[in-house]
């Protein structure tokens, strides 16, 4: 053999080996990727599969389906952790949803976010699987012919060390990691709420303000820490009650209204909602309305008079049908709403006041009953007036 021969062979043995020393290297990380993935990739994927349906259960027991699945839509990392209720709660803690709003969004069912997310999954097994070379083969089998690569001691040592790490890690910023951020055209259902204490100084300030400049009782002046108690006259209660709710959700609604606006324009707002409907009932029918107060029920005066069936139909500018189908309407979008999506209890409480006592149901049968009591009733078991 020529020396160059000699040289060949042995420049052609050593870039056979050095191929063999690289396809072996390539083929123990392929093994070492199947490994992982089969002993690690898939068992966490099925373990966060069931803690993501658990979080939304948690979440839709306790707020109800459209809350569950507007955080379900809102962004990867509310549900799949085992704290989507407390993530959820962190949210809803700080800030009121926008109940018209949520009314516009179309979310999609925890069935569809599954089906998606197994779907995604699946993809990405079936790739892993083809590139380590066993995507044709059962699990099974696949994890006895991998076996023993990639898990010499020092491997271990070092899985084990990062799965301290991360328990360690988990439990230390358990109590003080942020909830997950809101989606752009998701947060625009959210309004932070107000500081309390902010809230409560400022009710103080309005409930004064109204029941100073309305007279609705006389002031009491506390000279040991300067505030103000108001002894309300009882006819006058349910109207201070309803004015100052007015008031200050104007406020809180608008940070450059003095109290002075705030008084006189929840004043005007109070009477369109429980007073002018009646005006405008009784104007229908020819006669004349009186409101009512703690002490003297509301009446509609002269017209055809006596007992007045709420079957009675009446027109105005903008209304034609019964007078019950009007106060239906008159509750369900024209009285304050409490922010859940219900009558304001104080709004409402002075709504019935000023229902007439001779507006009725059934007039002139056995069955007669005073419309005032029906609404109530009705109201009390939230079965059929709720503001949606």
């Amino acid at each position: 053999m020529s020396a160059f021969r000699g040289i060949l062979t042995g420049y052609g043995m050593a870039a056979i080996k050095n191929k063999e020393a690289k396809d072996n290297a390539k083929m123990e990380i392929v093994k070492s990727a199947g490994i992982d993935f089969l002993e690690n990739k898939i068992p966490q994927h099925e373990k966060e599969m069931k803690l993501y349906d658990s979080d939304y259960k948690a979440v839709e027991l306790i707020h109800g389906t459209d809350i569950a699945n507007l955080f379900g839509d809102a962004e990867a990392g509310f549900y799949g952790t085992g704290k989507g209720l407390q993530l959820v709660n962190q949210v809803l803690e700080k800030n009121n949803i926008s109940k018209d709003k949520i009314k516009n969004f179309k979310f999609s069912t925890q069935d569809e976010r599954i089906a998606k997310k197994k779907s995604a999954f699946q993809s990405k097994k079936d790739q892993v699987l083809n590139l380590t070379g066993i995507g044709g083969i059962g699990t099974e089998t696949a994890k006895n012919q991998l076996e023993g690569f990639g898990k010499d001691d020092s491997m271990m040592d070092t899985q084990t060390q990062v799965t301290d790490q991360s328990q360690t890690t988990d439990t230390t910023t358990q109590d003080t990691e942020e909830a997950p951020k809101l989606k752009t055209d998701i947060s625009s259902l959210f309004t932070p709420k107000p500081d309390v204490q902010g809230v409560e100084t400022k009710f103080n300030s309005i409930s004064k303000a109204v029941n100073e400049q309305m007279q609705y009782g006389s002031p009491i002046y506390n000279q040991g820490d300067g505030t103000t108690t108001f002894n309300i006259s009882d006819e006058l209660r349910t109207t201070s009650n309803a004015h100052i709710r007015i008031a200050s959700v104007m406020t809180q609604n608008d940070d450059n209204i003095n109290q002075l606006d705030a008084v006189s324009r929840s004043k005007q707002e109070l009477d369109n909602q429980t007073v002018t409907p009646f005006n405008i009932i009784s104007s229908s029918i020819g006669g004349n309305y009186i409101a009512g107060n703690n002490k003297q029920p509301a009446l509609i005066t002269g017209g055809k008079g006596g007992s007045i069936d709420v079957n009675t139909v009446i027109k105005s500018s903008n209304f034609e049908g019964s007078i019950r189908q009007f106060l239906e309407n008159v509750y369900a979008n024209v009285l304050l709403d409490d922010g859940q999506g219900n009558t304001d209890s104080a709004v409402f409480a002075k709504f019935l006041e000023n229902i007439p006592d001779n507006l009725v149901i059934n007039a002139g049968t056995k069955d007669e009953q005073k419309y005032k009591e029906v609404i109530a009733s009705s109201h009390a078991l939230k079965n059929y007036y709720k503001n949606y």
